[in-house]
């Protein structure tokens, strides 16, 4: 079986034409691929993880966790720009409506105020992503949700 290496390096006037593209300020410059993907050190590491998992019961205790941020994000329907809301395990999805020619533009305002709070919710296109922790705590989920909910009507102005 053959090996693969991607590398990706360039000049500064390379750098350039991506930086200088155009588009939003939110939008990312130059989506590529993981360049850890199928390395040894992090095939070795995934299996290390999986069995800290299994030891510390992570799974058991994201089926407690999982009925709370469902409810939790859920109760976030009818929420300012809030038009989907879709869960499964410890993983939440919120999609957003847009502005005007703008797709990826809300999602980025809400998670940048989500930051400002003190909580890191990831962003793209037009959704708000969710994926927290599998040792967090029932508090600590409700103040995740309760964060992103108040930044979802700070927008809303």
């Amino acid at each position: 079986m053959g090996r693969f290496r991607w590398v990706v390096s360039w000049r500064d006037a390379f750098y350039q034409t991506f930086m200088n593209a155009g588009g939003p300020h939110y939008a990312v410059e130059f989506p590529h691929g993981h360049t850890y993907s199928a390395h040894p050190v992090a095939c070795a590491a995934g299996l290390a993880a999986m069995e800290l998992l299994e030891r510390e019961h992570a799974m058991e205790r994201v089926t407690e966790l999982a009925p709370l941020l469902e409810t939790a994000v859920h109760a976030l329907r009818g929420a300012p720009h809030v038009t989907d809301i879709r869960n499964y395990g410890l993983a939440a999805g919120l999609t957003l409506a847009p502005y005007p020619g703008e797709i990826a533009r809300r999602p980025f305002e809400v998670a940048m105020a989500c930051w400002r709070k003190g909580f890191y919710v990831r962003f793209g296109v037009d959704t708000l992503q969710l994926a927290p922790p599998f040792i967090s705590t029932p508090a600590q989920i409700d103040s995740l949700v309760n964060a992103l909910g108040e930044a979802l009507h700070e927008q809303a102005h």
